[in-house]
């Protein structure tokens, strides 16, 4: 034993002075085909790394791959021989101490910092460890119960900081690289943790009560009160109502409670007897009188079903005492059922109701009807009349045209200023010529000749945004307009006895209509987020208040249904108009001579050009931050353009300029308007939904 001691000593002192002399930066350290074959002791006292793993090479015939990086002194002693396996797991362990380890590859063993062992080859394990000591492996822990993701947080103190632990969600597995000792006991937590859950879900059966009521006392009274620590996951217990079974849906991980609430149930699930079936059910969203006739008739179904009745039997009466006793009345004050029925028809009637009291959506409906209208128009003519044929001091045949066209008729201007009328041409340029005669001593002005030209060319463009916002199944309508008087008769009465000459008392009936824009909608919402609207739309403006027949208006209406889908637009209809009218008034013959001719005839011609088109965007409204923020940027937009153009100041003028509106905003009106105990929340930002009809 002393000589292979001596001789041990010997192959170390000369392997160190092989190493020190080579100085390479990475050191690929081989070994000679043998290696220690009994126990040896082990004395190294500041010992270079390099030289000690050059040692345990020929200790333990390993080939060791050392990084650059790795530099330093270890001690090792021994106090008696030991084995080479021993040996290896000793120098793993006293490079952990400095920060390094060792990654076991094909044939080789690596030597590198600890932070950088999880990027190299190493043993990778599935569920059950086979190294120890240590090495630093890989291991793959397929989970069955628990989550992947949420181990996550538990087991990461339990890692080196230098390893690795991470969770993919697609097969809840865990990948954690670390030292093999390390991941053994890993290995024991996680399969502690995942077991199942025996008390995670549960069912119980309700016989008398509803479930949907009990569902909502039991989770008020298991509620965590107000301020509690928040419990690990999540809520520890959850009650759900399922109305078909008649059943509690329990999800809890504390046994003790869940006991709790059997045991709960089981006294209060008990018969009703007598009065004690008189239930009062407050109605949230639905109107609790028609409610009442859907659930008289659904009760009435149910009891001919039981007893057998001739289908087509009377319902439930209007009084609201149906078949088989069942009472079924609505409080309009309070928006509450009252309800006298069997437990089991109960049960059924509350399962329905808390369906049918669900909150309704709102649809916001934005309309956009644009209006186009251009006109042209032209006159020319020339009217004449003169004596043909004059004897002295009087006429004795007279000639001449007289055209009808743009009320400039020259008869009755001439008659006009022969009477001392003052009779206006029409509009336009009006060129008349004329004479002053003398009949009887008195002068008369007479017209011979009349030009006149005319061009005429107005446009218009009218926008119309009408808005309307309505619960979901509920018409809505606005009127914007006048309401103007229409004639629809007259009468006259004669006075006190009927005869010739007495006073006559007319009078006309009237009918007021109302003329200008109409919008109603009544929008559906569907579950794919699709709107059906029932739409009427109207837009009418008075043409002619002059006629002796009436008032002349026009209308242009759309009455339709449509498809619509959440915040899309559509177009409901338009029109597209071109009216051209061309005419002519003139002398047959003489009127169609070239120059001259114009001279015998009057001109007009006409264009008008409309273009309308309807536009809708119903938007569906489902929470209260969304109402919120389209309030607020509709009020944002009256208040910027409200007092936007003031009077100018003037001297010895009063100020009258509209004082600016007040902020909507939640913490301004709780300011303006403080309640006693109540401290002023910030406004939650709800960002506005885009309206692209909306001027901006």
């Amino acid at each position: 034993m002393n000589g292979r001691m001596v001789a041990l000593r010997g192959a170390l002192r000369g392997a160190l002075r092989g190493v020190l002399a080579a100085g390479l930066a990475l050191c690929c350290l081989s070994v000679p085909a043998w290696a220690a074959t009994g126990p040896v002791m082990l004395n190294f006292v500041n010992a270079e790394i390099e030289s000690v793993v050059r040692a345990m090479g020929l200790i333990t015939g390993k080939n060791f791959l050392l990084d650059p990086r790795v530099k330093g002194t270890i001690n090792i002693s021994s106090v008696k021989p030991v084995s080479a396996d021993l040996a290896y797991q000793i120098l793993i362990s006293s490079l952990r101490m400095q920060g390094f380890t060792a990654v076991e590859g094909k044939g080789v063993v690596k030597i590198l910092p600890e932070a950088d062992a999880k990027q190299h080859f190493s043993q990778t394990y599935v569920k059950t460890v086979k190294s120890s000591g240590d090495q630093v492996v890989t291991q793959v822990y397929p989970l069955q119960h628990a989550t992947a993701a949420q181990l996550v947080s538990i087991l990461r103190p339990l890692v080196a900081p230098n390893n690795a632990v991470s969770a993919y969600p697609g097969s809840n597995t865990l990948v954690i690289t670390d030292y093999a000792d390390n991941l053994k006991r890993i290995s024991e937590i996680i399969e502690a943790i995942d077991r199942p859950n025996e008390a995670e879900f549960n069912i119980i059966k309700v016989k008398h009560l509803s479930a949907i009521e009990l569902s909502q006392q039991l989770s008020r009274l298991f509620a965590e009160p107000t301020g509690a620590p928040a419990q690990a996951g999540g809520t520890s217990l959850l009650i759900a109502a399922d109305a078909r079974s008649n059943s509690l849906l329990v999800r809890t991980d504390n046994q003790g409670k869940l006991e709790t609430l059997r045991a709960m149930v089981a006294q209060l699930d008990t018969p009703s007897a007598g009065m004690s079936n008189l239930q009062v059910v407050h109605l949230r969203n639905a109107d609790a009188t028609k409610l009442a006739e859907t659930l008289r008739a659904m009760a009435a179904g149910e009891a001919r079903a039981a007893t057998g009745s001739v289908p087509g039997a009377a319902p439930a009466a209007a009084s609201g005492t149906g078949s088989s006793g069942v009472t079924i009345l609505a409080d309009a004050a309070t928006n509450s059922l009252v309800i006298n029925a069997p437990d089991h028809l109960y049960n059924s009637l509350r399962a329905v109701i808390d369906k049918l009291d669900a909150q309704r959506a709102q649809v916001f409906v934005e309309a956009l009807i644009v209006e186009v209208t251009s006109q042209k128009a032209a006159e020319l003519g020339i009217q004449w009349q003169g004596p043909l044929i004059q004897r002295q001091g009087e006429y004795a045949l007279v000639g001449g045209t007289n055209f009808s066209t743009g009320g400039n008729n020259l008869l009755a201007l001439s008659a006009a200023a022969a009477s001392g009328t003052a009779l206006l041409p029409g509009a336009g340029l009006n060129l008349a010529l004329g004479q002053v005669l003398k009949i009887n001593g008195k002068e008369v002005t007479s017209l011979t000749a009349l030009a006149r030209l005319l061009e005429s060319d107005s446009d218009a463009n009218i926008l119309s945004t009408p808005n309307l916002l309505m619960l979901d199944n509920e018409e809505a309508k606005i009127v914007i307009g006048q309401n103007v008087p229409f004639l629809t008769g007259s009468y006259a009465q004669s006075g006190t006895g009927g005869t010739t000459g007495a006073t006559v008392n007319p009078f006309q009936t009237i009918e007021r209509k109302d003329v200008g824009l109409t919008l109603k909608v009544k929008p559906q919402v569907s579950e794919g987020g699709n709107i059906k609207l029932q739409i009427v739309q109207e837009v009418s403006n008075v043409s002619d208040a002059t006629n002796q027949a009436g008032i002349i208006t026009n209308k242009r209406a759309i009455e339709t249904t449509v498809l619509v889908g959440d915040g899309e637009s559509v177009v409901l209809g338009g029109l597209i108009q071109d009216d051209v009218s061309n005419g002519v008034d003139k002398v047959p013959g003489l009127g169609g001579i070239p120059l001259i001719g114009s001279l015998f005839r009057s001109e007009s011609r006409k264009r008008t050009k409309t273009n309308l088109m309807v536009f809708l965007r119903p938007v569906v409204v489902r929470t209260r931050e969304t109402m919120s923020g389209l309030t607020d940027s509709r009020y944002d937009y009256i208040r910027n353009i409200y007092g936007a153009y003031p009077a100018p100041k003037r001297w010895l003028m009063p100020d009258i300029s509209p004082e600016k509106l007040p902020d909507l905003k939640l913490d301004t009106v709780l300011a303006a308007q403080p309640k006693a105990g109540r401290k002023p929340e910030a406004p939650k930002p709800a960002p506005a939904p885009a309206f692209s009809f909306w001027p901006e």
